[in-house]
Order: structure tokens, then sequence, then C-alpha cells
């Protein structure tokens, strides 16, 4: 089982126009089969503040044992962060920063991605760095607040490509256990022939 196959099912009430003997209104219930949200709402600028504490440790490196100038230092610092967080996100499913912020990397499986799949994730982690502009109109009763445009970074471009999540590390035994108990219908179904034979 994979953690894109998991499904969160949920039931949702809708009112209708009847009501009961006791003037209550009637709801129907439907049952909705939605993804399974394996991250969490706000990482985005975790990650952002995790990858500038990678960046961080190189830069002061390079600026202050090699003697490069800030712009040199920095443009070191990135070939050296995703090469290094690729290493540890491998082996510990997370990097100096993420560890801050108790976050780790997680592949479709629930397991620590492979050192190619993690070098490929941090690779397209540049690509995350696109500004998002987000135009917040406010309505029409909310006189006392104001029009304001919200900067956001997209940092989910990467995760989506090569199928990897970002979790709190508190979620994972969740998670791993989530993908024990799941199973295709069509195992369930071999399953059940091999006991009735």
């Amino acid at each position: 089982m994979k953690i894109s196959e998991l499904k969160d099912r949920r039931i949702i009430r809708r009112p209708t126009r009847e009501f009961d003997e006791f003037g209550y209104r009637i709801y129907n219930s439907f049952e909705y089969d939605f993804p399974y949200n394996a991250t969490y709402k706000g990482n985005e600028r975790e990650r952002l503040f995790a990858k500038l504490i990678d960046m961080l440790l190189f830069f002061l490196i390079f600026y202050f044992l090699f003697g490069n100038i800030a712009i040199m230092s920095f443009l070191y610092s990135i070939p050296c962060v995703i090469i290094s967080g690729s290493i540890c996100e491998s082996y510990w499913g997370t990097t100096l920063g993420k560890s801050i912020f108790k976050i780790k990397v997680i592949d479709d499986f629930g397991n620590y991605p492979g050192l190619l799949l993690s070098l490929k994730r941090n690779f397209l982690c540049l690509a995350n760095f696109w500004p998002v502009f987000i135009d917040y109109i406010p309505p029409i009763n909310h006189t006392w607040e104001k029009e304001f445009t919200h900067l956001n970074f997209s940092m989910n471009l990467n995760n989506k490509i090569c199928k990897t999540y970002i979790v709190k590390e508190s979620k994972i035994a969740e998670i791993q256990e989530l993908l024990k108990q799941d199973k295709p219908e069509d195992l369930l179904f071999l399953d059940r022939h091999r006991t009735d034979t």
C-alpha cells in the first residue's frame, strides 16, 4: 500500500428542506473518500526556515574558514546543501534544519527516500523558491480590513514530482500503521480465497 492510495473516509451531513415532528431539520448523510493528507498545514514556512538554517552552516564555513566573499559563500553553499541534504534524508529522513522543526521526509511507501530520489528531490527544491503572490480582498461587510498582497513560496513542487511527503515526526507511526492495515481489495480477495481453499 502507498500513501497516495490511502483514503480518508468522512461523513458529510447536508440539510434538507424537511423537518421532523419536533421541528428539527432533517439531514442527509453522505460518505466520501478523500485522499489522505500526510502533510500538515503551514509546513511551507518551516521548510523555508529549515533550508535557510542548513545553508547558514555552509555559508559560515565558506565565509570564515575559506575567506570567500559573501555572495560566493552563498553560491557555494547551495550545492553543498543539496548533496548533504540528500545524504541526510536518505539515512535519517531529516537534516539539521528539519530536525529543529521536528519534520521528516518520507517516500510513498512510508520509508526514508533513497539516495537518488532524495538527490532529485533536493535538486528540484530550487524551483520551490519561486515566489507566489496572493491578493487578499476582504468581504464587503469587513470595512476595517484592508486589501493586501501576500508573498508565499510554492514549497510543494519537488514533493509532487518525487512523491515524497513532509511530515511531523509524531505522525510517522500513524502513517506506518495505516499502511499496514489498509490492503487493496484484490489482496483481500486473495487472502479470503486462500483461507476458503
